[in-house]
């Protein structure tokens, strides 16, 4: 016989629930947060210090020409005019080329009277007329030069003519100016690479390869794919050595230690894995992220393995006790690469955000937040030398200074999706994109020295040549590209490519003409 439910219990249930809805919207977030006057004032002071701090001395001036000068009369233009005693020559006040804002507020004679929108010529006449002795008064109440003219009538100094800029003569008075040439920018020559070719292409994997790693002795390399398998492939040969399952989804990331005989793998099952490669078994997982696992990498010197998410976060797991360090949260969208240093910052995240942090993994908390990107950053990699890094996203490739993020320089051309970037100890930065185009780069100069777009496998469509993931091997001779066509392409340099710096040409056997490279001297 079945029991009675009693009626108190129901009744608990709906209050119960009530009591969670009401929690749950009990806060108002609409709610506009409270003026604090204090703040508002230290705002304020703030404001008006940095914005409008080069005018701040203008209502003084005034009021002492009004107080010397008598009172104001308006001119047809809309300027001041301060009529001293009679008899003597009238002063203008000149309040700025635009109402608003107002001027570097010059004291000028008739002679030197301008209009209230000059042309470019004007502005410039105007600036090299200008009596020596108003430049010997304060600073902050002086016209410098063309360019704060030009400032002050809104004009962006860039508008000047190209290639010359007046120089005032401070000691001779600012009637006599000096057109100054400005010299060209020149890019600074690049180091010469020698291109590399296709030599070799592995096939074995039933899906797109998603991931590669070599190992650290340089006799293997090791991919995951989209057919939830890991292959172990022999560098010389590119024969397959050992398949490894256990993934239920796409493999995204693999690597080897150099501390321990041990193979790390994540997917989109959730999942990271520790392989013994003595035994070919997993031995450890390490649970936690709440969508699929992106990537990961192992610290250099500690025990220490991170990882990124779909679920806009990045763990640290201890590697022997499997126990979850830190919780890196703070993106707003996948993050899609992980990199890892000794020194500071030890952690470095790109994500589906548009944002790269650095963190500190002590404290496991943001250090830096680069916003400069525009879309998102799908690739970080590291200098093997210099205290360097890049990050590849669809807008451009960009170079920072550790260990704060400065920013370096932009690497623009490569107009794709940017899966991978890799680079070597030479200085060859490699991007690899989403349609099958791969970019080399020369990482000092942001020279773009060769473009490499291989052929699909044959009986695959020509959509299915992306590259997903891009490196060198220990030597550096070799670049292994994973890609959308189920293989794996092996680069290496071509040893015949020679830089010829100088090319003689004669003509008619009397003209010699001396062609000089780009790249050489």
């Amino acid at each position: 016989m079945v029991e009675e439910v009693q009626k108190h219990s129901v009744h608990t249930l709906v209050f119960r629930s009530l009591k969670r809805t009401h929690d749950m919207f009990v806060a108002d977030n609409a709610k506009p947060i409270p003026l604090d006057d204090e703040s508002h004032k230290v705002k304020m002071a703030v404001k008006l210090r940095t914005e409008y701090g080069s005018v701040l001395h203008m209502p003084t001036l005034k009021e002492n020409m009004r107080e010397k000068g008598g009172p104001a009369t308006g001119d047809p233009y809309g300027h001041k005019q301060y009529s001293g005693n009679q008899g003597q020559e009238l002063e203008y006040m000149i309040t700025g080329t635009h109402p608003y804002p107002s001027g570097p507020g010059v004291a000028l004679t008739a002679d030197t009277k301008i209009q209230r929108m000059p042309s470019e010529s004007a502005a410039q006449s105007l600036a090299v007329a200008l009596p020596a002795s108003q430049n010997r008064l304060d600073a902050n109440r002086t016209a410098a030069g063309v360019g704060e003219i030009y400032r002050h009538a809104g004009i962006s100094e860039r508008s000047q003519p190209p290639g010359m800029s007046v120089a005032m003569m401070e000691a001779g008075g600012n009637k006599n100016s000096a057109l100054v040439a400005k010299k060209a920018p020149t890019m600074p020559k690049p180091q010469w690479h020698p291109p590399w070719k296709l030599y070799r292409v592995i096939s074995g994997h039933l899906g797109w390869v998603r991931c590669i790693a070599v190992e650290p002795g340089n006799q293997w390399f090791v991919t995951g794919s989209a057919d939830r398998t890991i292959k172990i492939w022999d560098l010389a040969s590119g024969k397959l050595k050992l398949s490894l399952t256990g993934h239920i989804s796409t493999v995204r990331g693999v690597i080897v230690s150099a501390r321990s005989p041990y193979l790390f793998s994540c997917g989109e099952d959730k999942q990271v894995k520790c392989w013994d490669l003595e035994y070919n078994k997993v031995i450890r997982h390490y649970h936690g992220h709440l969508s699929a696992v992106y990537g990961l990498d192992l610290h250099p010197t500690i025990d220490v393995l991170v990882t990124c998410s779909r679920d806009s976060t990045a763990r640290i797991w201890d590697v022997r006790t499997k126990a979850s360090v830190h919780t890196l949260s703070g993106h707003t969208n996948a993050v899609a690469t992980v990199k890892c240093q000794a020194a500071e910052p030890q952690i470095i995240t790109g994500s589906h955000d548009t944002t790269i942090r650095l963190w500190d993994l002590v404290a496991g908390k943001t250090r830096v937040t680069l916003t400069n990107h525009k879309k998102s950053v799908r690739a970080v990699i590291l200098h093997p030398r210099h205290y360097t890094f890049a990050s590849g996203s669809p807008d451009n490739i960009k170079q920072w200074k550790f260990p704060d993020g400065n920013f370096i320089q932009n690497l623009s051309g490569h107009n794709a999706i940017i899966n991978t970037l890799a680079v070597n100890s030479d200085g060859v930065l490699v991007s690899g994109a989403d349609n099958g185009t791969m970019h080399l780069w020369d990482w000092r100069t942001g020279y773009n020295f060769q473009r490499v777009h291989a052929a699909v496998q044959p009986g695959s469509l020509d959509s299915e040549s992306g590259i997903f993931a891009c490196v060198f091997d220990q030597s550096e001779s070799r670049l292994l590209t994973a890609e959308a066509d189920k293989t794996i392409k092996v680069y290496k340099e071509d040893d015949t490519a020679v830089c010829q710096s100088v090319f003689l040409m004669y003509f008619h056997e009397i003209s010699r003409f001396q062609i000089s490279c780009y790249i050489c001297p």
